[in-house]
């Protein structure tokens, strides 16, 4: 009988300016098959936008480059770890080359792939013409704008492993996305199955924010042990869905059902109507 096949997952990141630790801490000792790193928020954005109207090479989490990944890449690339990071920002086919440069600086050779069409300011003009408003004041449109993006989802991250990526840089997807992405490629998940889109976007859900599922931000904060060696989670998939969250051993924080209910609970609006880009 053949053992059930399981994917683990490592989330290194919940924002851009997390611990420089979490990567190393998974890569090293989470035995995991993919890592992923979320870096945005909307004040990331326009940061970024910034970045890029001085420079138009920027635009991206330049530290997710210049530390995370030249750090890391050889270790990455000798474990055949898988990473999807939405540190792309406004850039990503910028964060992309100058990974492909930090690869081949360290004499290992690793597949870099691109989302790219998140970026909608080169159409500001016809959604404004559309009547495009503010989706909760009804204001419309302002006339100046540093950025503009769609949240994209999981199918584009799939279809980047499926052609062979190592590495997928994306611009604006959701955070849940860059979980959901490896499963729907590991299992074959199409995007109609409902319900394991949903489970695969809870899995993301839950280690998007990095250390907070393993107690970083939890409400019993006095129950939480060596805070300052915090584990970041890993989470075990299987092909219908479940999941089991976890830490690399010998770390600090704890899962419990409370942690993990605490972030399940976080940033989901109508708790009945999560909307996301693959499933609600």
């Amino acid at each position: 009988m053949m053992a059930e096949k399981i994917v683990r997952i490592g989330g290194a990141s919940a924002f851009w300016g997390d611990s420089a630790m979490a990567a190393p801490q998974l890569v090293q000792h989470g035995n995991c098959d993919y890592l992923i790193a979320d870096y945005l928020a909307e004040i990331t954005m326009s940061i970024m936008a910034r970045a890029r109207a001085k420079d138009p090479s920027l635009g991206y989490a330049i530290d997710f480059v210049a530390v995370t990944m030249k750090r890391l890449v050889k270790e990455i690339a000798r474990k055949k770890i898988k990473v999807v990071t939405n540190a792309g920002g406004v850039n990503p086919a910028a964060c992309a080359a100058a990974i492909r440069q930090i690869a081949a600086d360290a004499g290992v050779d690793l597949k870099v792939a691109a989302v790219l069409g998140a970026d909608l300011l080169p159409r500001a003009a016809e959604f404004r013409e559309a009547g495009i408003k503010e989706m909760y004041t009804g204001a419309p449109m302002p006339e100046k704008l540093m950025s503009m993006n769609a949240y994209f989802g999981a199918l584009p991250i799939a279809a980047a492993l499926a052609e062979g990526a190592d590495i997928v840089v994306t611009g604006r997807s959701v955070d849940s996305a860059l979980t959901l992405g490896p499963l729907i490629h590991e299992f074959g998940w199409k995007a109609d199955d409902h319900d394991r889109m949903a489970a695969g976007s809870l899995a993301g859900h839950i280690i998007e924010c990095g250390a907070q599922c393993c107690g970083g931000l939890f409400t019993d904060w006095d129950q939480v042990p060596d805070w300052a060696n915090i584990g970041y989670p890993v989470i075990e998939c299987a092909s219908d869905g479940s999941f089991v969250v976890g830490k690399p051993p010998g770390t600090g924080g704890i899962v419990t059902r409370g942690t993990v209910s605490e972030q399940l609970v976080y940033e989901i609006g109508d708790p009945q109507a999560y909307m996301l880009p693959d499933v609600v």
